[in-house]
């Protein structure tokens, strides 16, 4: 083991700040979404521009279409945000989920091992189901276990408890 400071891949970072591997990604995705966003507005547009009554309502419709492109990507980048303050404050308190379950040859995770680690996971949330620190370890359990479905649900629910917690005013002594 090295000494601290001396960058060693093995020692721990000072903060948990660090730009996410897939943030260029996500931006060039989001970037090209818009444009077709945009494209598709000028088409409804134009459409309930002519005065026609059906283009009228074909363009309406096709209108509804990027609101509800904006509003879903907003939504997961918001998710995103709320999950990255979680994960940083997880860290600071040294509790993030540790991937440490055994894998097969071609990297997937061991199927009993991943269920034996679910369990304590489980009994946590249902022990506090107000915490969305255990609805947080109880996402990723999903997840190694293979459930992504249940794991986004439990990290949204595990984001929408982080928020509350956020707004709910400290009380004083």
């Amino acid at each position: 083991m090295s000494e601290p400071g001396t960058g060693s891949p093995r020692e721990r970072p000072t903060s948990g700040r660090r730009l996410p591997k897939g943030l260029p990604g996500t931006l060039a995705v989001s970037l090209l979404l818009l444009l077709y966003v945009w494209q598709i507005a000028g088409r409804g547009v134009s459409m309930v521009g002519t005065g026609e009554p059906v283009l009228i309502a074909i363009g309406l419709g096709v209108l509804i279409i990027p609101l509800l492109v904006i509003g879903l990507i907003a939504r997961e980048y918001w998710l995103a945000a709320t999950v990255q303050r979680m994960a940083d404050t997880l860290f600071a308190e040294g509790n993030l989920p540790v991937d440490d379950l055994p894998r097969s040859p071609g990297g997937r995770i061991d199927r009993a091992a991943a269920d034996e680690a679910f369990e304590p996971r489980r009994a946590a949330v249902e022990a506090a189901p107000d915490d969305w620190r255990a609805w947080y370890h109880l996402a990723f359990a999903y997840d190694a276990a293979g459930d992504r479905r249940r794991a986004r649900e439990a990290l949204r629910k595990a984001a929408g408890l982080s928020r509350s917690a956020r707004r709910r005013p400290t009380r004083s002594p």
